[in-house]
């Protein structure tokens, strides 16, 4: 028997504004999309983002693709159809911590460009920031840091990203991190100073 969608429902405007919202923050919204292959530092760069902004005052959260999937996002699989949902449920969780002014960083592989260009349109011109982590994928296997590229060359994972399913790189993203040659920290400091160059840092 096929789902029945809810049909009895209605869009409610807020009473405080998004801008509102970010006046209280001292800053604007954003979502900070951090692609790339497993292994490239997609997490580590963007909890060191966060970090350094909490630190400066900054109203941040991140949105990690295991956690997501522990909560969620745990009915979903890795099928192609999985995993345009599960990038479709996360913008638009990320459009609502945008819309409360905070700054989001997310950090999932989300392979496919039409899923990404999805939650780009989500938000706002300015507001969805795609950043490519870009190491070789002899980088990424040789740190292998959840043994995932071990087991998907075995056989024992089907459909892994980089080794049987295709990554579609971004062709025309907002930021490149060269995560093969330079350190976390500097990584860190190169979105931090886009954001400062973008006026996402102040009002």
């Amino acid at each position: 028997m096929a789902e029945q969608k809810a049909t009895n429902v209605h869009w409610h405007e807020h009473s405080v504004t998004p801008e509102e919202r970010c006046q209280l923050s001292g800053h604007k919204g954003a979502v900070l999309w951090f692609t790339g292959l497993s292994g490239s530092g997609k997490s580590t760069v963007a909890n060191t983002v966060d970090h350094k902004l909490h630190a400066a005052g900054k109203r941040t959260f991140v949105l990690d693709g295991d956690n997501v999937r522990m909560g969620l996002n745990k009915n979903l699989g890795f099928s192609a159809e999985d995993r345009a949902e599960n990038i479709r449920r996360i913008g638009e969780v990320a459009k609502l911590f945008c819309e409360a002014g905070t700054i989001t960083t997310t950090a999932f592989i989300s392979p496919y460009v039409a899923d990404r260009d999805a939650v780009r349109a989500l938000l706002p011109e300015g507001q969805f920031i795609e950043i490519l982590v870009d190491a070789p994928l002899e980088t990424c296997e040789a740190r292998d840091p959840k043994g995932l590229y071990k087991k998907a060359r075995a056989g024992e994972i089907k459909g892994f990203t980089g080794i049987d399913d295709p990554y579609e790189a971004p062709e025309k993203p907002e930021l490149v991190l060269d995560s093969d040659k330079k350190g976390i920290d500097e990584l860190a400091d190169e979105v931090i100073a886009y954001l400062e160059k973008s006026g996402i840092l102040s009002l």
